[in-house]
């Protein structure tokens, strides 16, 4: 439990609490400003040079270097293929039809009424659910990896504690390195007129150890399977918004 005094917040504090173990003092404006410069404007690294590629053979390249980390993946032409996409996965590896959905409204464009075997539920996951299904906010084709973000709308859990996790990604989603999926996100946010997610989760395949023997084993620490369906473009056939704007 933390407490606050007249030393300021619980931040404050322990950053203080860790200036004065290592004997150092606050830093003088002078010392502080370039810190602060690096912060506002994040820098980029080193980026790849195998992310310098048209959009359509960045998406190329996320569902290749995905599948190389044992993620599968099915490529749907637009959002009315999904349900069905989540169904015939479910019953290609005789998985059960019970699913924990995230709420996020997102989820609401597809229509899961033509699926009437699923058995859906919205929130998050109690820890016995066998199947999730949720969205995500970036696929990053440098590493095959999903940028997922947390809010009362998105629960982590549902990340984690299923044994199969299914994710609906569009292909305007995918960018090339991580730096531009933080822009994405910094930019989403500053939109909704608010800071970072309190959670980032970056998921490349399904959960692995090799701990056990040297011999790798999925499913140890979260989902044994992970799946993406990635859907072409937005709205049906014929629709106006089927070249929709990026989340």
């Amino acid at each position: 439990m933390t407490t606050s005094t007249p030393g300021g917040d619980a931040r404050s504090q322990m950053l203080g609490a860790l200036r004065r173990a290592l004997g150092r003092g606050a830093l003088d404006a002078a010392a502080a400003a370039p810190l602060a410069r690096r912060l506002a404007d994040h820098p980029a690294n080193l980026i790849p040079a195998r992310t310098a590629r048209p959009p359509a053979a960045v998406v190329d390249l996320f569902v290749q270097m995905a599948e190389a980390v044992s993620t599968t993946v099915d490529r749907v032409g637009d959002p009315a293929a999904v349900p069905g996409a989540v169904a015939e996965y479910l019953a290609r590896y005789n998985l059960p039809g019970e699913i924990v959905m995230s709420p996020d409204t997102s989820l609401d464009a597809f229509p899961w009424a033509d699926r009437p075997l699923l058995t859906i539920h919205r929130g998050r996951s109690q820890g016995d659910d066998p199947v999730s299904v949720t969205p995500a906010f970036a696929g990053i084709a440098e590493t095959g990896t999903l940028m997922l973000a947390s809010d009362a709308s998105r629960p982590t859990t549902l990340n984690f504690l299923p044994d199969t996790h299914i994710v609906v990604l569009y292909a305007d989603q995918v960018v090339g390195p991580y730096e531009e999926a933080w822009n994405r996100l910094r930019a989403a946010q500053a939109a909704a007129g608010g800071g970072l997610p309190r959670t980032v989760n970056f998921v490349t395949g399904p959960s692995r150890t090799g701990d056990i023997e040297q011999k790798i084993q999925l499913g140890a620490h979260g989902p044994r399977r992970l799946h993406i369906v990635l859907v072409e473009r937005r709205g049906n056939p014929g629709d106006a918004s089927a070249d929709g704007a990026r989340p």
